[in-house]
């Protein structure tokens, strides 16, 4: 039985399907959902010149995911909960993980292949291989 499931989402049309196979698990009332994002620490880290206005678009974009991840945990029949994290994806994604004890992440992939996959990397291919618990990898279309 599931009691703890870690849901990660990256604000991509791919969130929308990761949601889709969630509420395809027959859940009992009893289960909690941890619906997580990561920003990216090079994302967070980026030097921008302190004498100068900062740019509105990150925490839009912050607004925007806090607001997606809001909107999906609507929809839950379960408890859940939102974490928002900075850091290293898989890293912290990972981590969150065993905080909360979960035996199921559910990722998406975003189906790099080829340069991009060797030079960006696969975030759900590290969490497959690092976490303790099982890993559930939601392909897109």
């Amino acid at each position: 039985m599931l009691k703890n499931i870690l849901v990660a989402l990256d604000g991509s049309e791919n969130a929308t399907r990761v949601i889709q196979c969630l509420d395809d698990l027959m859940l009992s009332t009893d289960t909690k959902i941890i619906l997580c994002h990561v920003y990216s620490t090079a994302e967070s880290e980026m030097e921008l010149p302190a004498d100068r206005p900062q740019p509105d678009s990150s925490r839009f974009s912050s607004f925007q995911i806090e607001q997606q991840l809001q909107s999906f945990q609507e929809q839950l029949s379960v408890k859940s909960q939102l974490e928002m994290v900075c850091g290293n994806p898989a890293e912290e994604i990972i981590r969150l993980a065993n905080i909360h004890k979960t035996d199921l992440i559910i990722i998406g992939s975003r189906g790099l292949t080829g340069m991009k996959r060797i030079v960006l990397g696969s975030v759900s291919n590290q969490v497959v291989e690092e976490a303790s618990c099982s890993v559930w990898v939601v392909k897109p279309n």
